[in-house]
């Protein structure tokens, strides 16, 4: 039940200045990354009010819920910003009722995975980690959104206190959500065989409550990019699955046959060459 609410707290959230702002961000963002990744089946878990595979082109797209969450937020998703840039949207995917700990797919089956903040809402980020890695095939990626704590975003959060009383502030992040690092989560990446290969912050606008204050607040977004880029108050990390190539060894009668040949054809060789020095000699 605490679950439960706290989704409804996030879906409440999101329909605020800030939410709308961070939607916005991400969306962009998913839009341009998937749009060039390729592959047969796709999987994001949660957050429907993100439709992180709309621009993919995998024929095989599945919306993993946990039965929590209106599914009516991803009808109201931005527009992609620069349509000629990536692939037009695609339909909406399938809807699969399951537990991110436990998917309904099998081993090393997937190309592709987007969690938007799962793991920060997960029961336990560590055990949707691994059940990410079991399904994803070699060379599969995996896409995650978070919220940084080391951000202005996150020490509003921490604050909770001093903000309930700032009344013209929304809260930064919504209830229930449990800030995961960037540097943490690279740990856990790393400890489950997959290779970092990119990833971006965003959003250094402060969560204010008035959508005209956080419009005038746009220019913070370009001085943050350049001045103070590790402070935004997302992050978009991109992760591969490594496989150890194994040394391929051959079979044991193939070595002792080679053996066999050269103790063979040592003693023809020596005979060879000592019937040539006789007849040289007559």
């Amino acid at each position: 039940m605490a679950k439960e609410s706290s989704i409804i707290g996030i879906d409440h959230w999101l329909t605020t200045p800030p939410g709308r702002y961070l939607v916005a961000w991400e969306q962009a963002r998913l839009d341009l990354l998937v749009s060039n990744l390729f592959g047969y089946h796709a999987v994001q878990l949660g957050w429907p009010a993100l439709q992180g595979l709309r621009c993919n082109r995998m024929s095989h797209r599945w919306l993993v819920t946990d039965g929590s969450g209106d599914l009516g937020l991803a009808a109201r998703a931005p527009e992609p910003v620069d349509e000629t840039a990536i692939f037009p949207p695609s339909p909406l995917p399938l809807s699969v009722l399951a537990e991110y700990d436990a998917l309904p797919f099998p081993s090393n089956s997937l190309d592709l995975v987007v969690l938007p903040h799962t793991l920060e809402l997960a029961a336990d980020p560590h055990e949707t980690l691994r059940e990410v890695e079991r399904v994803l095939m070699p060379e599969g990626r995996v896409i995650i959104l978070g919220f940084n704590p080391a951000s202005l975003w996150g020490a509003y959060k921490a604050g909770t206190d001093v903000a309930a009383r700032v009344g013209w502030m929304q809260p930064s992040v919504p209830g229930g959500t449990e800030l995961i690092g960037w540097r943490r989560l690279r740990d856990w990446l790393r400890l489950l065989g997959f290779e970092h290969e990119g990833g971006q912050f965003g959003c250094w606008r402060p969560p204010l409550a008035s959508s005209t204050w956080l419009e005038r607040t746009a220019w913070l977004d370009q001085a943050g990019a350049r001045w103070w880029p590790v402070l935004g108050s997302a992050y978009v990390m991109v992760a591969v699955k490594r496989v150890r190539a194994m040394r391929l060894v051959g079979k044991a009668w193939k070595r002792k046959a080679a053996s066999q040949t050269a103790s063979q054809t040592a003693p023809a060789a020596v005979a060879s060459r000592h019937g040539g020095a006789g007849n040289g000699r007559c």
